[in-house]
């Protein structure tokens, strides 16, 4: 979908009314999208450079079945571990033979900082239009920890 065209007009004698408010909630959502999709970049990332810091590569698969997803109806992300890798939500959630690691959760709460300041660039370039439309990239958002 590209920019919708502001669609209202109103002219009444010399004063002439342009509503852009769709143009605005398109941007703000694909603006919001965007950040998302930097998020679940990062966080996948340092979850991967976390696993294997505490297992070896040749372990297990976990870390390169970490995947993220901004859904666009809902405008949430979402991060997880693909059924692929059967034994990282034992190693997540813990069962009754194995301790939890919560290394996923662990990721997540001790990058608020770095995640606030992303969402903050591109949440922050509001102000200049061109600027904010130059960040939009319209592609579906879904990858893996290894940047797909």
């Amino acid at each position: 979908m590209s920019v919708p065209p502001s669609v209202t007009k109103i002219k009444k004698g010399n004063v002439e009314f342009i509503s852009n408010v769709d143009r605005v909630n398109y941007t703000l959502n694909e603006l919001t999208r965007a950040a998302l999709r930097d998020t679940g970049k990062f966080l996948c990332n340092r979850f991967r450079s976390g696993y294997y810091g505490l297992f070896k590569k040749k372990k297990g698969a976990v870390g390169k079945y970490t995947q993220y997803w901004v859904r666009k109806k809902d405008l949430d992300l979402q991060i997880g571990i693909k059924p692929n890798a059967f034994y990282g939500g034992f190693q997540e959630f813990g069962s009754s033979k194995t301790k939890k690691l919560g290394l996923l959760t662990k990721t997540t709460e001790s990058n608020i900082a770095k995640i606030v300041e992303i969402q903050s660039k591109y949440l922050s370039s509001l102000e200049d239009e061109a600027k904010a439309l130059a960040l939009i990239n319209e592609g579906e958002y879904k990858g893996g920890a290894d940047g797909d």
